[in-house]
């Protein structure tokens, strides 16, 4: 199984960015591998947790795959968890974490995996530390571009 953790600080607030994180119906439009999503009803647990299951269609190069989370975005602690339902996975966790910072707000993102297929597991493991890169990267351009630049908000 393998394990990434990346740790940013971005100049917007710990809201703004759970929302856009939490804002899973959006994720075609900025991050270029995933190629469409099909989300259950919102589903409300405890005060201030919400749950919707996702169902994503994903294309790497000549990999095409579908598989389903369950996402799971709680306000008050700040955090968006992610867990595998079905799909080519044998395991996949991840957490985003949102904390206050002096600079803004500190995203801690969490992830494990392991495929099902060893192949698979094999090709894409040599690959993930840039796929979670780009992926992080992806986030940061959809702050800039909701929230505006950097600068700004300093």
């Amino acid at each position: 199984m393998a394990t990434y953790h990346v740790e940013r600080v971005l100049p917007y607030t710990p809201e703004q960015l759970f929302a856009l994180v939490g804002d899973v119906r959006a994720y075609p439009e900025f991050i270029p591998w995933i190629r469409s999503i099909r989300l259950s009803p919102l589903r409300q647990e405890g005060d201030h947790a919400t749950v919707l299951d996702a169902d994503a269609s994903v294309g790497f190069s000549v990999i095409n795959e579908r598989f389903a989370t369950r996402v799971r975005r709680d306000e008050a602690a700040r955090q968006i968890e992610v867990n595998l339902i079905s799909g080519p996975f044998k395991k996949l966790l991840n957490q985003w974490r949102f904390v206050s910072d002096p600079l803004g707000t500190r995203i801690l993102f969490d992830i494990e995996f392991e495929f099902k297929s060893k192949l698979l597991d094999l090709m894409l493991r040599a690959n993930f530390d840039y796929a979670v890169q780009r992926l992080i990267g992806c986030f940061e351009a959809r702050a800039q571009t909701l929230y505006g630049d950097a600068e700004a908000q300093a």
